[in-house]
């Protein structure tokens, strides 16, 4: 990956020490969970930026309006499922979505109690116009990484995001959690 200088941090900030000198066993900054939960929030802090001033939706209306615009129609669990948000987050993005018109509901006849989810017309206008931008907000992030280190990282973010399931249900079916 490419080397960037990091930022000179304030006298005291991020010494291996902990306060009253004792040896800090686990350093939050060296920490990947949190590496991997920081840069996942600056990317979507700074992607968010386009849409929110553009079209005014937030991180949860963007991740219901691409994930139906790259499979049409969904239910709001399929949604949530895809793009790795709790129902409640989708609910409330998919009724905003519908308020502005973006989003339409049609009833799944095979079990009412869900519905299917699909783009209006406007909803696909605002999905053309944001998905051309969004690659390239992508492909100016990826540029920061090698050529020869893309593959890598690819893989790596995909082994990590397995790795992680996979430690999850492991965790919640020795504690008796679903």
């Amino acid at each position: 990956m490419a080397q960037t200088k990091a930022a000179p941090r304030p006298a005291g900030e991020g010494e291996s020490r902990a306060p009253g000198g004792r040896d800090a066993p686990l350093r939050l900054d060296d920490f990947l969970p949190y590496q991997l939960n920081v840069a996942a929030s600056v990317v979507s802090q700074a992607l968010s930026k386009i849409y929110a001033d553009r079209y005014g939706i937030g991180v949860p209306e963007w991740r219901v309006l691409v994930t139906l615009g790259e499979f049409e129609s969904m239910t709001g669990k399929a949604v949530g499922k895809h793009s790795h948000m709790h129902k409640t987050k989708v609910s409330r993005a998919v009724a905003l979505l519908e308020r502005r018109k973006l989003v339409a509901r049609r009833v799944n006849r095979a079990d009412l109690r869900e519905a299917f989810l699909s783009l209006t017309p406007a909803g696909h206008n605002i999905y053309s116009d944001l998905a051309p931008i969004a690659l390239d907000f992508a492909r100016q992030l990826l540029d920061t990484v090698d050529a020869a280190d893309r593959a890598a990282l690819d893989r790596a973010l995909k082994k990590l995001t397995e790795r992680s399931a996979q430690l999850a249900a492991d965790i919640a079916s020795r504690h008796g959690l679903r």
